[in-house]
């Protein structure tokens, strides 16, 4: 039987440097069913991180399975240069839940390349190079997904062909106007974009982009209406807003389908990936068509919208949807809150608890400050292995603990997950 150490070892020697697992003794994942998985070793974990929220409905569900079942035995592949029922369905049911008028769907492999493809987009829509971009962002790992990325930890290179100026966002811990009370803090960052806009562009930007919620920043929330306060400021220069709803879309909030609903507005394009394909390769842009037909050179994708990546979200997107997962999301999420929050309150390293739904994140700092403390938050991600529960880390300096439980999670996981993560608290001097 191969092992988790051989396994590691055979890792490091072929995948490049810059890629490493979690823990400091690395498992392997062979197998799952509903919110559990196991390790090639036979150890049993409760998911609460879903190969970062990408796994949305359990491991193996049947429904999901099925699906990609039955459309490998057909065809698994022949691009956008052919029709694809699967593809079209997809389109038309993401497009009439998208909130977006007269919308138009393109597949992507990742949110790396549908971020791209937003910007790409808007530069072309606007003919401007300027975008906008939050501080604490991060949009993924392509060249120009970098460019937008305001996260030093996940920046690979400062090299771009765009003029992009960052904004004060929902990173509240650590901002200038942290004492504010929310309208207050909206204000104030209302008047940062105002003043990078009239002070650090020529203008004619071509877009916000934002995510509703900062996953790999820590999940890091603004006041509800924050960007429609913000929206305000891009209309009077006609300024795109692009919602990056790579971890926030679904129903993962509870509140809303989408992030953007919190906030009052409909952006002008969102971008998806993670979830929607429960595991399987999937991503996409949603635009308004005469933002997406902006692009008249002939373009295709190979494997965007493939047969068995649409089957699988059609699938996921449905049984989501059939099985009121979202209420399930804001259920399951005040279970979790109210759980956690006393132990957060009498914990002097934690900060605070944050997030929506079934996207939690609690920060670890050094007692009696908000200097960040990496440490513990390891120490904390490694006493939840040990006690069979996987969650995640993340942050601007790896200091937050990422609690992202599948939407189709029951009580009695969620008890069993607080149950882990209180213990891991207590055990972490």
């Amino acid at each position: 039987m191969t092992t988790n150490a051989e396994l590691h070892e055979r890792y490091q020697a072929v995948l490049p440097s810059f890629v490493a697992p979690l823990y400091a003794e690395p498992i392997s994942i062979d197998r799952g069913e509903g919110g559990y998985v196991w390790d090639l070793e036979g150890n049993r974990y409760l998911d609460f991180f879903g190969g970062v929220l990408t796994t949305m409905v359990g491991h193996a569900n049947p429904a999901v399975v099925a699906a990609v079942q039955a459309q490998a035995a057909k065809v698994m592949h022949t691009s956008t240069l052919y029709l694809s029922e699967p593809m079209i369905e997809l389109a038309e049911e993401i497009a009439a839940v998208s909130g977006i008028p007269n919308a138009r769907v393109f597949f992507t492999t990742s949110g790396s390349e549908a971020n791209d493809t937003a910007i790409l987009l808007a530069t072309s829509f606007r003919k401007s190079n300027q975008v906008l971009a939050m501080r604490n962002s991060y949009h993924g790992r392509s060249f120009t997904a970098q460019a937008i990325t305001s996260h030093s930890s996940w920046s690979s290179t400062s090299l771009s062909g765009l003029s992009v100026n960052f904004v004060q966002g929902g990173y509240r811990l650590r901002s200038p106007f942290r004492d504010l009370d929310d309208d207050d803090f909206t204000m104030a960052c209302v008047d940062d974009l105002q003043q990078v806009i009239d002070m650090m562009t020529a203008g004619d930007v071509a877009c916000l982009i934002a995510e509703p919620i900062q996953g790999v920043g820590g999940f890091a929330t603004p006041p509800d209406g924050f960007f429609g306060s913000l929206h305000k400021v891009l209309a009077n220069h006609g300024i795109l807003f692009v919602a990056d709803e790579v971890q926030t879309g679904w129903g993962r909030t509870g509140e809303h389908f989408w992030g953007y609903e919190a906030h009052g507005i409909v952006p002008d394009m969102l971008t998806f990936a993670k979830g929607v394909g429960n595991g399987i390769t999937l991503a996409g842009i949603v635009a308004r068509a005469e933002i997406m037909d902006t692009i008249t050179a002939p373009s295709f994708s190979t494997f965007g919208g493939n047969p068995l990546s649409t089957a699988a979200g059609l699938a996921t997107l449905r049984y989501v949807r059939d099985n009121d997962l979202q209420a399930n999301a804001a259920k399951m999420g005040q279970r979790l809150r109210a759980a956690l929050e006393p132990v957060v309150e009498r914990t002097p390293w934690i900060a605070e608890i944050r997030g929506k739904g079934l996207m939690q994140a609690i920060e670890t700092v050094q007692p009696g400050s908000i200097e960040p403390d990496a440490g513990r938050a390891g120490d904390v991600l490694e006493a939840c292995k040990r006690r069979g529960l996987l969650v995640g880390k993340g942050g601007l300096y790896n200091n937050v603990i990422r609690i992202t439980p599948m939407l189709d999670v029951s009580e009695d996981e969620i008890d069993e997950g607080i149950a882990a993560i209180v213990a891991a608290i207590e055990e972490t001097s």
